[in-house]
């Protein structure tokens, strides 16, 4: 680190030895983190450098992960100034390690709790906010402090939790039985790829970039910017000459395969208790990337070396078996190659409106060609398009035909840099098939031209899957909603009636019921404008004939309408009437038998009284009744958000 240029860290205090002023002979023990957090120390390297050391606040720290101490931002920040001590003769520092996510994450509304105290802190002079660099700055190190080598922040038995059997689980409470024997052969497998391509990297960088590490440090530019000028100004900077486009090519895939090199030692992937986690499935993800790039750029196969160590992991499921099994059935489905991102255009053609250019994930795809043919009740669909990368810039060109018979019998076959004569050929016969009334030679052209149709909707990246598959339902859906309506608007007097009376609602009345309420409450949330008595009436209903709502999907659809109704707000001047309509949903979201997320339009309302607010309020100070009007509103909508 300090070769790097890095002049202090963070530990916990458990990490401390032992300490002694600056100067002093005699040292005293703080193991058990006794040691004072409140200041900076120094360690003295066997390097004779030394390193500014900061250690946090391990029971504040603690609070704020574990216990309740985000609820209340005035708490939180006498909490935060109650770990000063007058006691203490020296300028303090209360600092605190938490994880990002702890803030709204898995504690819903902690960034405001946050916010506030900080403000809170800092408006009454209660402490000065500071940073580390600052505080070292003006309160140098007086004492220096041993550690304790090969510890860690977050575990007991230090750094071994990342590569061992160290007993210290995420779940033991809940798997007294599980072991993490797999953390072992998981790293040797990775170190198997580090050490096998770290030469091979070494030399076929050298060919093209004066410092093959160096640039693969300074190749971080690059991943924060991919931008054509960027990319520019790192070859410019680190390329031993200037790089023909398949050069600057290979040098790309070459710094990628080194990403993935460190991304796959990620830390969360060995810090949970089971080998099939989402967590270690993702670093063999990245493992998996090297192993591609290496049998691409060297043409290594080394797959199966690979798999030979890693199933010596061994999942605690019997089901998932091992490290291998995990590998195949939940990493290889995921790899995507040029001919897969084909695959997902292709079969998304018919749904997907694609322009000339357009986007897929990392790669840029250009249209090129693209029929479309009816041939009785089956469409067709062939065309041809260039697909790039956007990491790599690496292009392919992707010939394609589909077939779509009914909503969603899809087929697909796809053909990676077929030439133009063939691919015209192709395009020629099954236009003349289709005129024909011949499919089946339709079919048998494509197979023969594409090498098969084996892609259907199952192709598809997920969560274009879901959309095109929600499409298809909510069509085969509007059938069923029309039946039901005319049952239910048809029965609906009887029925109240029967209900008024006491007797029991008939089953296939409320099954009517169920689904016409559900959808008509979901129209009137997503409306322009909520409509608040028929979203009154539509809950009553429910709630005298016992109907069960999706209280969850309701919610969820009210808190995404009352944002856009804020967004809309933020945009108008002085129309009163946007600023109403949004009161008096709000008022209904806050009476709803089920909890409404408003912590985007608090933000939201939070941003325009700081910043539009005064300018509107200002003008109603002179009178003017419109800006009074608006600002009456402004001021009961704050009130409804229980904002200040």
């Amino acid at each position: 680190m300090v070769e790097q240029g890095i002049k202090f860290t963070v530990l916990a205090s458990h990490q401390a030895a032992r300490v002694r002023r600056i100067g002093d002979r005699n040292w005293k023990e703080v193991r058990n983190a006794g040691i004072d957090p409140t200041m900076a120390y120094t360690v003295n390297l066997p390097s004779k450098r030394q390193i500014s050391i900061f250690f946090y606040d391990g029971p504040i720290s603690h609070a704020v992960a574990f216990e309740d101490i985000l609820k209340n931002g005035d708490v939180f920040a006498k909490r935060l100034t109650g770990a000063f001590s007058e006691k203490r003769n020296h300028s303090q520092l209360v600092n605190i390690a938490t994880d990002g996510e702890t803030y709204g994450h898995h504690h819903r509304f902690a960034d405001m709790a946050l916010a506030f105290a900080l403000q809170d802190i800092e408006a009454n002079n209660m402490a000065k906010i500071t940073n580390y660099g600052e505080f070292l700055e003006k309160y140098p190190p007086t004492h220096e402090v041993e550690i304790i080598e090969k510890t860690s922040w977050s575990c007991v038995h230090g750094v071994d939790r990342w590569w061992s059997d160290d007993g210290c689980t995420t779940g033991a409470g809940s798997h007294p039985d599980w072991n993490q024997k797999w953390r072992t052969p998981l790293r040797n497998a990775f170190d198997f790829l580090r050490d096998t391509l770290e030469g091979k990297y070494e030399a076929a960088a050298g060919r093209l970039l004066k410092d093959p590490w160096d640039a693969r440090n300074g190749y971080i530019d690059v991943i924060l910017d991919r931008s054509p000028e960027s990319v520019r100004r790192f070859f410019g900077k680190y390329a031993v000459k200037e790089l023909t486009e398949a050069e600057k090519t290979t040098a790309l895939k070459l710094l990628e395969l080194q990403r993935h090199t460190m991304l796959m030692y990620t830390s969360c992937g060995w810090f949970f208790d089971e080998l099939s986690r989402p967590e270690p499935v993702q670093v063999m993800q990245y493992a998996a990337r090297v192993v591609q790039l290496a049998q691409d750029l060297f043409g290594e196969k080394i797959e199966e070396e690979f798999l030979k160590i890693l199933e010596q992991a061994k999942s605690n499921i019997p089901e998932q078996g091992d490290g291998r099994r995990i590998y195949e059935h939940l990493v290889k489905p995921s790899m995507l190659n040029f001919k897969e991102v084909g695959a997902h255009y292709a079969v998304s053609s018919p749904f997907e409106k694609y322009g000339e250019q357009s986007d897929i994930y990392c790669y840029s795809v250009e249209n090129e060609d693209r029929r479309t043919l009816d041939c009785g009740d089956t469409r067709l669909v062939t065309g041809r398009v260039k697909i790039k990368s956007k990491i790599s810039g690496e292009t392919a060109l992707i010939s394609y035909g589909v077939s779509q018979t009914g909503s969603h019998d899809i087929a697909a076959g796809v053909s990676v840099n077929m030439g133009e004569d063939e691919y015209r050929k192709m395009v020629d016969e099954v236009s003349q098939a289709c005129s024909g009334a011949d499919y089946s030679r339709v079919i048998r052209t494509l197979e023969q031209s594409l090498g098969g149709m084996p892609y259907s909707l199952r192709s598809l990246f997920h969560d274009e899957a879901r959309e095109v598959l929600g499409d298809i339902l909510e069509s085969a859906i509007s059938g069923v909603d029309t039946a039901y309506r005319q049952l239910y608007q048809h029965h609906y007097p009887p029925v109240r009636f029967l209900s008024e009376l006491g007797g029991p609602i008939p089953k296939a009345f409320r099954s009517a019921a169920e689904l016409i309420i559900d959808i008509e409450l979901r129209r009137t949330i997503n409306s322009d404008s909520i409509d608040a008595e028929s979203l009154k009436n539509l809950l009553d209903t429910a709630a005298k004939w016992q109907i069960e709502i999706d209280t969850d999907g309701i919610a969820y659809d009210f808190k995404l309408s009352l944002e856009k109704m804020m967004v809309r707000l933020t945009a108008q001047s002085l129309d009163t009437a946007p600023l109403k309509n949004l009161l008096e949903a709000v008022s209904l979201a806050r009476g709803l038998p089920f909890p409404v997320d408003l912590w985007k339009v608090q933000s939201l309302f939070w941003d325009m009284k700081s910043t539009k607010y005064p300018e509107i309020k200002q003008k109603a100070e002179q009178n003017d009744p419109q800006a009074k009007e608006w600002v009456e509103g402004f001021v009961a909508l704050g009130n409804s958000l229980s904002i200040r």
